[in-house]
Formats: structure tokens, C-alpha cells, sequence
């Protein structure tokens, strides 16, 4: 078996409702945490159950990417831990998980039942308006993700790309201040794999720890993985907080523009931390209207930084929980299409970071009870692409 894309670590079942009120008490109004197993609510399985089947669930984390690239036509695969239960061995979160994943047409035999931790739970409460509520999530089993175990599985899949989410959510898997991760990375790489990796947002205020030049010691983890991932794109509080955090990058100053500084600081952490390598990189930060960029090509200088606008800003949105993950799904797609493109440095660049953009507008204005509803194969996307016009058209398809 060959896969496209093989995704690892972050399997989560997202739990919203109105009547979380003990999040915002446990992570602060508005607030976003990474929580212990133990601090976990001791909701029964059934009434978890009864929830998801009300529709208060979603698969998150390899959700909110290994569907949108399988209804792209990708051949995808997850590789995470995943709760043991009642329910046909999973609990109920763990069978929620598996069964979205499948049904989607994702191979799920590097999905592994964990014996004694739960799967990871986020509860999100729920609130009206444009009011923000709390967000704490337990990793639970994906703090126990295992990079030997999982290598096991690379070599049966022979995945073309692996794509590690998230660095900073999993203790096992954060070992050795990021040293593990990286080493995971560079193995990969060793086996003409292209490899991608991602952090989360760390903190629930990042505004007030941007103004204030706070560095969120999580992020420290990046260090050793920048110089050895292939892919990796943050959003632009991310990169923020990061420059706040790692030595030799510009702090961000409010008086300055955004697209002055986010050119700055995408210059400054390529120069200092990515080394060239012979190898196509890609890095870059997502903005609200597209992305930024820098490219390094096996044959040339690195590629000037530049900004894609995204073309698809068109209808409503709905939720914005997910776009990052959705805009590496669309990434990714491109890139599994065009991989020796990629790999000779040939690709278009702008094009696949466009695509990027489609993806992460039709997940962004996708109804919460079909978030991949706006996803055609990949030729469809492509067309999109080079025709925007007909952006409002898949919308309504």
C-alpha cells in the first residue's frame, strides 16, 4: 500500500455546547488550554454519546485535514491513539473518530486502541454572538504518542508525505525539548518523504501576550524541528508569539504594518534557523487574507517573500476553528499532486499556496454539521483556482 498523505498524532473529538460554563472557569472567558487527563469532566460515555449523536461533535485536529485531502481524491491515512471502551473496544469519543475518519474513505489501520488513557476531548463552550468561549482541551491518549511505534507504521504505508500534528500538545511526543520530533522529521526525510509539521496556538490571549512581548516557552519546541521540516506554516499570532519566544527575531511593534513585519520575520527566521540543505523548504504565515511565503529551491537561491491574497473572500463565515488545518489540507493537496514539481523546486508556488486559500475559504463557510461539504476532487479545486469567478458556484454546490 502507497499513501498520499499520512497523517500523525492529534486524534480529538471536539465537544461543543452552550452549557459548558465550566470551561471558561477552567481555562478563562475566552481562554484556550491544554489540561491534564486527571482535571478531565466525568461526563458518563453515554451521555457522550447521546451528544454526539445530537450533533454536537466533531472530528478535530486529523479531522479538520485527512477528510478535506481524501474528498480531494488523496489516498490519506491517520496514525494517532485512540481511547479503549464499550463501544465495539472504543469509547465513545475514539469510535466517533474512527467511524468519521473511515467513512471518509481514510485508511485508519495506524489508528491504535490505547489501554488506559482516553481520547483526546475537547470542550468548547458554546456562546452567542461574536462573544468567544473557552477551549480546554485534554490530549489524553495523544500524550502518549510513541515515534517508534509509529515508524512502524511509515514503512508498511510508504506515505509520500507525513504530516505531524501538533508540536506542543503532546508531552511524549514534545520529549526532549523537540529534539524527538525533529529526529522523527529527518528520518522521514532519509526515506524521500516530504514532511510537514505544525504548532498550535498555545495560549488563550495571544493579543495581550503579543503586546506585552511575552514568550510562551512551548514554542521553544520549534527549534530543532526548523531546521530538518520541509513544510511549515503558522498563522501570523503564532508568529508573533514565536518571535517573542526564540533568540533573533524581530519583536513585533503595533506601530509597524503587519505586511512589513511579517516580511521581516519570515526573513529573520529562514536566515537563522533554516538552513538550505539542497532540499525543497516551503515556510510561511497565514493572514486573514492570504499568506505569506519564502520558498527554497534545490538548485537556486531561496525564492523573495511573498504574498498570495486569497481570491476567495466571498459568503459568510461560519466558523473560523479549523482554517489553518484546512489551509495545509488544500497545501498538501497541491503539493501530492505536483510532488516532483515540488521536490525539483519546479512547482508553482503561488498557485499551490492558492489553493491553500480555496481550501481554507470553503471550510471557513462550510454549515458546522458538514465541514467538508465545499470540497470536490482535486481537478474541480484547481479550476476554482485559475477561475475564481466560480468560487460562488461551489459554495451553492
Amino acid at each position: 500500500m502507497e499513501l498520499d498523505v499520512l497523517v500523525l498524532n492529534t486524534s480529538v473529538v471536539d465537544l461543543r455546547r452552550p452549557d459548558f460554563d465550566f470551561v471558561d472557569s477552567l481555562v478563562g472567558k475566552g481562554g484556550l488550554a491544554k489540561c491534564r487527563t486527571e482535571d478531565m469532566p466525568t461526563y458518563s460515555q453515554d451521555l457522550i454519546r447521546m451528544w454526539i449523536a445530537q450533533g454536537n461533535a466533531k472530528a478535530g485536529g486529523q479531522g479538520n485535514t485527512a477528510p478535506l485531502m481524501a474528498k480531494a481524491g488523496l489516498k490519506v491515512g491517520v496514525g494517532a491513539y485512540l481511547g479503549k471502551g464499550n463501544y465495539d473496544g472504543l469509547d465513545a469519543q475514539g469510535r466517533f473518530f474512527y467511524d468519521t475518519s473511515k467513512a471518509c474513505g481514510i485508511d485508519v489501520t495506524a489508528l491504535i486502541t490505547h489501554p488506559t488513557l482516553p481520547t483526546g476531548t475537547t470542550f468548547i463552550h458554546e456562546r452567542s454572538g461574536d462573544e468567544r468561549g473557552g477551549i480546554a482541551y485534554f490530549p489524553n491518549a495523544n500524550n502518549d504518542f510513541d515515534f517508534d511505534v509509529f515508524k512502524v507504521h511509515v514503512k508498511r504505508l510508504h506515505p509520500k508525505i507525513v504530516y505531524y500534528m501538533y508540536s506542543g500538545l503532546s508531552d511524549k511526543g514534545d520529549a526532549n525539548e523537540g529534539q524527538d520530533l525533529a529526529d522523527f522529521i529527518d528520518w522521514c526525510r532519509k526515506k524521500d518523504i516530504v514532511t510537514i509539521a505544525d504548532s498550535h496556538t498555545l495560549t488563550g490571549n495571544p493579543q495581550k501576550i503579543i503586546t506585552e512581548g511575552t514568550p510562551v516557552t512551548e514554542y521553544l519546541l520549534l527549534k530543532p524541528l526548523l531546521s530538518k521540516v520541509d513544510i511549515l506554516f503558522t498563522s501570523s499570532d503564532e508568529a508573533k508569539i514565536i518571535a517573542n519566544t526564540l533568540d533573533g527575531l524581530p519583536k513585533f511593534d503595533k506601530k509597524r504594518t503587519n505586511a512589513s513585519y511579517l516580511r521581516e520575520y519570515i526573513f529573520a527566521l529562514t536566515r537563522r534557523y533554516v538552513p538550505y540543505d539542497g532540499k525543497t523548504k516551503l515556510l510561511g504565515v497565514t493572514v486573514s487574507d492570504g499568506a505569506y511565503f519564502r520558498a527554497y529551491l534545490p538548485t537556486s537561491q531561496p525564492l523573495g517573500i511573498r504574498k498570495v491574497n486569497s481570491r476567495f473572500m466571498d459568503g459568510a463565515t461560519v466558523d473560523l476553528v479549523g482554517a489553518g488545518d484546512s489551509f495545509r489540507a488544500g497545501l498538501l493537496t497541491y503539493i501530492a499532486n505536483n510532488l516532483d514539481a515540488f521536490k525539483s523546486g519546479k512547482m508553482n508556488f503561488y498557485e499551490a499556496v492558492q489553493m491553500a486559500n480555496l481550501f481554507a475559504s470553503s471550510y471557513i463557510k462550510a454549515p458546522l454539521g458538514d465541514r467538508y461539504i465545499h470540497i470536490k476532487p482535486y481537478k474541480q479545486m484547481l479550476e476554482v483556482v485559475r477561475c475564481p469567478a466560480s468560487f460562488s458556484s461551489l459554495l451553492r454546490a
